[in-house]
């Protein structure tokens, strides 16, 4: 199972769009996931518009009444991954994920624009950073993934 990955969208913000290379790996993933701060409900309408499933949650600075948790877990092709905008601090990052997360294989999460994966034994953590803006990072970035066995 192929999975699209992103998060802090923050559109529509002047003339902000997608890339079409996130765009064109969101269409043919299985799955869409994303992280949080999409801002309008119109910007989940169009990327559940791109075809595949999408799983997401709120951020902080999404519209009241977006209609989406601000946790999510979900079993897809047999793993179980959770969702958060949010992770807290940098330092214990992973340790605490796991803690409120203590069923999952996979922690998604957000809000610092930052890419990051980490591992220990059969657990993860990522962030795929921001499509569309990038703050402190070197660059967008969006997450493919893939489940498999």
């Amino acid at each position: 199972m192929r999975l699209a990955i992103i998060s802090d969208t923050h559109m529509p913000r002047g003339a902000r769009r997608l890339p079409d290379a996130c765009v064109a790996e969101l269409a043919r993933a299985d799955a869409i996931l994303h992280c949080g701060d999409w801002m309008r409900r119109e910007v989940v309408a169009a990327i559940a518009a791109l075809g595949p499933p999408v799983h997401g949650i709120r951020g902080n600075v999404d519209e009241p009444g977006i209609g989406l948790p601000d946790r999510l877990e979900l079993e897809l092709a047999g793993a179980r991954i959770a969702l958060v905008h949010d992770p807290g601090a940098a330092k214990g990052r992973l340790v605490r994920l796991r803690a409120w997360f203590p069923r999952a294989h996979a922690v998604l999460f957000g809000h610092t624009h930052l890419p990051q994966h980490e591992t220990d034994g059969g657990f993860q953590i990522f962030n795929p950073g921001s499509p569309t803006e990038r703050r402190r990072a070197p660059r967008h970035t969006m997450g493919v993934g893939t489940i498999a066995g």
